[in-house]
């Protein structure tokens, strides 16, 4: 997910909370717990700093976003807020890894998915069934917030509500999302969904040989094909991996990618991010480069 519905995540979390009667500095620790919680595991961003190897788009919601390290942030959040605020209470450590948990698991929805098994497995789990900004998550949220407001209901109460209708929606989502993507695994030799802005829409993506369609639709109106695409998967990409270590990276990270192959250039991208003719996730190195690097 984007960080605007992580950190909503944590304020609905901290929403969720029973604070009554509850110490100030508990209230705030908690307050804390919630939305670094929600927040603390794309500390990873940072690595752009010191990327030198094109290496990013795997350290990206890798090792950050295991569910092994859960407990770990949990513990760090809480003894921060020990040593801010004093506060010893075990629920500052539970709401935090609730909050790392929930961040975790989310990112497994989308497409671009997460190291979530790190480091006893390398393997991406995304499931492509929650967009990376879901529309429908914010407006419960909203709406959450409002009536919370208006009707000056008991704020714990609502939200929990709230992360009920949440868990729903992404059940139904999830679902649709499977239905979609067994009803074309006959067809293809590998293939990938990714969920669309659209609430129910999906796209699939499917390669067999070196022929790539990319496919969208809905559970009720069926996939419709809206791009055919050439992969060139016998070009020599050895250069290219050499000289643009990101584009080895991606082949690494994507399910499949396409391989361009023409007079300007010779490139990979990764079909489940081709919009409008254009793809973009796309690492590439220019033909007239590629020509100098073989004289060398």
């Amino acid at each position: 997910m984007d960080s605007v519905t992580h950190t909503l995540f944590g304020l609905t979390l901290y929403g969720a909370t029973n604070k009554e009667h509850m110490p100030k500095e508990l209230k705030r620790s908690v307050f804390v717990a919630a939305v670094a919680g929600s927040l603390i595991p794309d500390i990873d961003v940072i690595s752009q700093l010191w990327d030198t190897e094109g290496m990013y788009q795997m350290w990206h919601r890798g090792i950050t976003h295991s569910i092994f390290l859960v407990p770990v942030w949990a513990l760090l959040i809480w003894l921060v807020c020990f040593l801010i605020w004093k506060s010893k209470d075990r629920k500052i450590f539970y709401i935090a890894a609730l909050a790392v948990f929930i961040h975790n698991t989310s990112d497994i929805l989308n497409a671009w998915g997460t190291g979530y098994f790190e480091p006893f497995s390398s393997v991406r789990v995304g499931f492509g069934t929650i967009a990376i900004v879901d529309i429908v998550i914010w407006l419960i949220m909203l709406a959450g917030f409002l009536y919370a407001k208006i009707k000056k209901a008991i704020p714990h109460k609502v939200y929990k509500i709230v992360w009920t209708i949440i868990v729903a929606h992404v059940i139904v989502q999830s679902i649709q999302g499977y239905i979609i993507y067994q009803s074309t695994a006959d067809q293809y030799e590998q293939q990938a969904l990714t969920a669309r802005f659209i609430p129910s829409h999906f796209k699939v993506a499917g390669k067999n040989g070196s022929d790539v369609e990319i496919l969208q639709g809905n559970m009720w109106g069926g996939l419709e094909m809206v791009d055919q695409l050439i992969s060139q998967d016998e070009a020599n990409l050895a250069l290219l991996f050499r000289e643009n270590p990101r584009a080895k990276t991606l082949y690494q990270w994507s399910p499949f990618v396409v391989i361009v192959d023409d007079d300007e250039r010779l490139g990979i991208y990764d079909p489940r991010f081709f919009r409008m003719g254009i793809p973009f996730l796309y690492e590439y190195i220019d033909k007239e480069d590629l020509k100098s690097l073989e004289q060398r």
